[in-house]
């Protein structure tokens, strides 16, 4: 892990209650962050809260779905009331599964849309009425869906790719208030459920031979490009999808779902 010192900062992380956003939060408050998180479960959120809670800072859990804005403005005042200012928040609630796009409901289409696109502006709509101008750095979590088409995944791929357009841009809009907007675009990472979903055990070790480091990523490696996206040393970068994926988006969609297996026609 790198070292940074975020002592007396604030930190909210939306879905932060487990995956790469828990290890983003976990990083947050290991640097001496005063750290919120957000999750639709409360059980999650109690889980989360008691391991945030270890490295002695003070920690904020709350219970809210990012689908709904009115639920996240008031996580954000609670928030906002008990630790400051937002130095840095982090939009990382994120729903995925594969199916072809022929036996995909509206319905399913919807809920990915709601929970990645609507809810990440959501998170950063509500940040911006309480986030520290100028200074604050807004991180969103992006995927290589967003640039690389990867058959079964059509709602991930709207879904990140309107994401990204949504960050950059706030990236412009907000620029003049001193707020800093990018996206990190993980690989497949090492322990959470998108790497379990769209990757076979089976096919592990094919792909780990094809990915240019030859290894999938560690959470650590997320929480570190996030600790540097939110510190001075990245004062001058806004508007960047930075991928953290071992070179895995120059490999195209298809190395995480395989072939789409073809809808019978009659």
């Amino acid at each position: 892990m790198a070292t940074f010192d975020y002592r007396g900062a604030s930190v909210f992380v939306a879905g932060g209650t487990s995956g790469i956003n828990l290890g983003i939060a976990d990083a947050f408050a290991a640097a001496g962050a005063n750290v919120a998180v957000m999750s639709r479960k409360a059980e999650n959120v109690e889980t989360a809260t008691r391991q945030l809670e270890r490295h002695g800072g003070k920690v904020l859990g709350l219970v809210g779905d990012v689908r709904h804005m009115d639920q996240v403005e008031a996580a954000m005042k609670a928030a906002h009331d008990a630790h400051g200012s937002f130095d840095a928040l982090v939009s990382g609630a994120a729903g995925n599964f594969l199916c072809p796009a022929t036996d995909l409901s509206p319905n399913g289409f919807k809920v990915v849309i709601d929970i990645d696109l609507n809810g990440t502006f959501h998170v950063m709509r509500a940040g911006f009425d309480h986030a520290r101008k100028p200074g604050a750095s807004f991180i969103n979590i992006s995927a290589p869906q967003s640039i690389s088409p990867a058959p079964m995944q059509v709602h991930v791929c709207a879904a990140k790719a309107g994401l990204d357009q949504v960050m950059r841009v706030l990236a412009m809009e907000w620029g003049e208030y001193g707020i800093r907007v990018n996206s990190i675009m993980p690989g497949p990472i090492e322990g959470t459920g998108g790497l379990d979903k769209l990757l076979a055990e089976t096919e592990r070790d094919r792909f780990e031979s094809r990915v240019p480091l030859r290894r999938v990523g560690q959470k650590e490696d997320i929480a570190n490009m996030a600790l540097f996206l939110a510190s001075p040393l990245a004062s001058y970068v806004t508007g960047a999808l930075i991928p953290v994926d071992g070179g895995t988006a120059l490999l195209g969609g298809r190395n995480y779902a395989g072939e789409p297996k073809p809808t019978p026609r009659t």
